[in-house]
């Protein structure tokens, strides 16, 4: 699926296993095949080949619609293919360059996302198990297959910035660095918006148990 996808962007792919592809001490970077295909533009395919799939899960994730993150995905890479001389070859993995560029296109589709939330949401029912225990857990670990309806209500109301990074740490598992790298910001403005999310979060969450 990951190379018809690239494919049905307009991008020639050659086979896997193109040479140039694995280094004689294992696999090159990222770093190595974005450089590599500078001179040779069939090499990029090694890097659509290694990060389609897990961008594509993450683009279907956040917009629940496989056409959709089809696009997205077709586009992450196209848009990587044109600006991959500008790429920083000493940042030897470049997901969080491919997320960056994923969530500036996956917020093409905001409202989508946020309709989505907000249909779940309503869906909601009060359910006290759902936040139980959340501090433990953290906003971090937002990470169930389907998003249950309290969580969905909770992330229908962070900003679009703040939806971002939260996804971006939770979903594609990036680190502070990472997704500071992925969104163009500073590390200290990613702990201390993830700081607010939290916050946030785990307020709505709390206004669902019941008092006495």
């Amino acid at each position: 699926m990951a190379l018809a996808l690239f494919q049905r962007a307009g991008t020639p792919v050659p086979p896997s296993g193109a040479p140039g592809s694995d280094g004689l001490d294992g696999p090159a970077s990222d770093a190595a095949l974005i450089e590599g295909s500078l001179a040779d533009p069939d090499g990029f395919a090694g890097l659509f080949d290694r990060h389609a799939d897990e961008i594509h899960r993450y683009a279907a994730r956040r917009l629940d619609d496989a056409s959709t993150a089809d696009d997205v995905t077709a586009e992450t890479f196209l848009v990587a293919f044109r600006k991959r001389a500008r790429y920083d070859l000493s940042r030897a993995d470049a997901r969080p360059w491919l997320y960056g560029i994923a969530s500036n296109l996956i917020s093409g589709h905001r409202r989508a996302e946020t309709r989505r939330l907000k249909a779940l949401a309503r869906s909601f029912r009060h359910a006290p198990e759902q936040a139980a225990g959340f501090e433990e857990r953290s906003a971090e670990r937002v990470t169930a297959d389907r998003l249950r309806p309290a969580l969905a209500a909770a992330l229908a109301r962070l900003s679009s910035a703040e939806r971002d990074l939260l996804l971006l740490v939770a979903w594609a598992e990036l680190t502070y660095e990472e997704a500071a790298e992925a969104l163009g910001i500073p590390v200290g403005t990613v702990r201390s918006r993830l700081s607010r999310t939290r916050t946030k979060i785990r307020r709505f969450l709390d206004s669902l148990e019941p008092h006495a």
